[in-house]
C-alpha cells in the first residue's frame, strides 16, 4: 500500500457491510470467501453457470448469479449498481474486465476495486475509473522474492516506494543486548517501534530491554537503511 491508495481506504464507509465481487476465478474465490466468512453480505456474479453453482454449494457467499458483467442491463437487473464497493475480480480476460470496470463506475458505484494482470492492464483500469487497482501475482512475486533473500524479516508493510515498516526476527547479533546499546537509529538510521514478548508486542519498550534470540522486532526506516541490518 502508499499514499495514493489512503484516500480510497478512508473514503470507505466503516458501516459498509455489503459487497459485491464480479468473477468467481481463484482471486475472487479466495476474496468472497474471506468476507462472507467474516460476516459481511457478498453478492457474487460470474459468466460462468458452473463457478456461481460451486460458490453457493460451498457456502461462500450469500448470493450468486450467473450475469455477464459486460452488459449494463444485467449488472443494473442484478442490483451491482445499489453497492457501496464492488470488486472486479476478471484478472485474466482484460476486454472484459476493462469494460465491467467502466460499467460499474458509470453505473454510479462508489467505490470500485480492480484486479490487474499487467502493468498494461492496470493503466488502463485506472483510466476507465477503477479507484483501486490490485496486482495480486505481482505483489505473491515480490513477496516471495524478498522472503527468499530475507528469510528474516516476517512481514512488511511499504509506506511508499522507498520507507518500510517490517517485522523480523531478533539478529544473533543482538541478542542480549539493550536498545540503548543498539543505537539503531545512530547506526543504522531506523527506529523501533516494537518487540515481542510472551506471545504479545511490546510497544514503546524501554531503552533498558534486552532483545532475546528467536523473538521479533518492528522497525520502521527507508530501505536503504533497514537493508543495511545484520539479517
Amino acid at each position: 500500500m502508499n499514499l495514493s491508495s489512503l484516500g480510497f481506504f478512508r473514503s470507505l464507509r466503516k458501516d459498509n457491510h455489503q459487497f459485491a465481487v464480479i468473477g468467481l476465478g481463484r482471486f475472487g474465490r479466495s476474496v468472497c470467501s474471506t468476507l462472507h466468512r467474516l460476516g459481511y453480505e457478498v453478492l457474487a456474479t460470474d459468466i460462468d453457470e458452473k463457478r456461481v453453482s460451486a460458490a453457493l454449494t460451498e457456502q461462500i457467499v450469500g448470493h450468486a448469479l450467473q450475469i455477464d458483467s459486460t452488459e449494463t442491463a444485467a449488472l443494473k437487473e442484478a442490483g451491482i449498481f445499489e453497492f457501496d464497493t464492488v470488486i472486479v475480480a476478471i484478472g485474466n480476460y482484460i476486454q472484459e474486465s476493462i469494460i465491467t470496470t467502466l460499467n460499474v463506475k458509470e453505473g454510479g458505484v462508489p467505490h470500485v476495486v480492480a484486479k490487474a494482470s499487467s502493468e498494461v492492464h492496470h493503466k488502463l483500469l485506472k483510466r476507465v475509473g477503477a479507484d483501486h487497482v490490485v496486482f495480486p501475482e505481482y505483489e505473491a512475486g515480490c513477496a516471495l522474492a524478498r522472503t527468499l533473500t530475507k528469510p528474516s524479516i516476517l512481514e512488511r508493510f511499504d509506506l511508499d516506494p522507498d520507507n518500510s515498516i517490517v517485522e523480523l526476527i531478533v539478529p544473533d547479533e543482538f541478542h542480549g543486548r539493550t536498545i540503548t546499546e543498539l543505537q539503531l537509529r545512530n547506526r543504522y538510521g531506523v527506529n523501533l517501534l516494537a518487540v515481542s514478548q510472551g506471545g504479545k508486542f511490546l510497544i514503546n519498550p524501554e531503552p533498558n530491554k534486552r532483545l532475546e534470540r528467536g523473538s521479533a522486532m518492528v522497525i520502521i526506516g527507508c530501505n536503504k537503511d533497514i537493508s543495511r541490518l545484520p539479517i
